[in-house]
């Protein structure tokens, strides 16, 4: 009996060690993933950004393994945090995450933190300023709540529409009070910006997007978001499932982001187009 007794505790040592040395935990998929390991979904550019992160020497004195998985749908992305196969995202502004949560009440996200804002921008292979713009042109324009709203927003900034007074983030063209070009909108999906260009008289877009087809906001569109109180909503932000929202470890993402040493190479890379904030998220609200 001892001997059994002995043999017994001996296996369940061992297993110990294993599941100790191997760090693994069961995840929300059934799956098994590291404990140490935080996985950051993001998209376009930004992918680069927070590989460049997860390389850094910086992660490591913080003590953050992270992975990084690229997505091309931004409602997959939040679905997939949501769900938990992703546990942080970085891709999106306040005012998008507000449609997000909005839309899906079951699947709550929260933000983490600020990261960065870039001026959304007016682009045009047509016409080099809104004074060149004719009557009846065609502007394309994202097909999400948030966008649209900013879209239009910046628009107005740029004296080509008036919007209704109860103009809000999720509002679209049909709260356009005045439109004395009778420009015309077509809507499109948020990725495909720079790809309608040449089709196209007029895109909005956001510069994460921007970046993927080679424009620079401040150097090639015609008009473009000036950084200010106005556009706060469109200030990013680091967002995680709502469950998690005070996670210790995904909020030391919001930290590593703001290093001095990471912001320089952000800033060279990028040339400028993704200004840093870094503010308390009562900022936002």
């Amino acid at each position: 009996m001892r001997n059994k007794k002995h043999t017994s505790w001996w296996i369940i040592g061992i297993v110990v060690v294993i599941l100790l040395g191997v760090g693994l935990s069961v995840g929300a998929n059934g799956g098994f993933a590291r404990k140490d390991e935080v996985t950051v979904g993001t998209i376009g550019p930004d992918v680069q950004i927070w590989q460049h992160i997860a390389d850094s020497e910086q992660a490591k004195k913080a003590g953050l393994k992270i992975k990084v998985k690229s997505f091309t749908d931004p409602v997959a992305l939040n679905r997939a945090t949501a769900s938990g196969e992703i546990d942080v995202n970085a891709f999106q502004s306040w005012s998008y995450l507000q449609a997000y949560n909005k839309e899906n009440k079951k699947a709550q996200l929260a933000a983490l933190g600020t990261t960065y804002l870039e001026p959304m921008g007016l682009y045009s292979d047509r016409y080099h300023s809104i004074k060149e713009i004719p009557d009846g042109a065609t502007v394309a324009i994202a097909n999400n709540p948030a966008n649209t709203a900013r879209g239009l927003l910046l628009l107005q900034s740029a004296g080509l529409i008036k919007l209704k007074s109860n103009f809000g983030a999720t509002s679209g063209t049909n709260d356009i009070a005045s439109n004395p070009k009778n420009l015309q909108f077509k809507e499109i999906d948020d990725t495909t910006g720079p790809r309608v260009l040449k089709s196209t008289d007029l895109v909005l877009i956001g510069n994460t997007i921007a970046l993927t087809g080679h424009l620079n906001v401040l150097k090639d569109s015609i008009y473009h978001e000036k950084v200010d109180q106005s556009t706060k909503d469109n200030i990013n932000v680091l967002a995680t499932a709502k469950k998690n929202r005070h996670n210790k470890e995904y909020k030391k993402l919001v930290t590593l982001y703001h290093n001095k040493q990471i912001q320089q190479w952000i800033s060279k890379k990028y040339q400028g187009t993704k200004v840093n904030v870094k503010k308390p998220l009562s900022y936002l609200k």
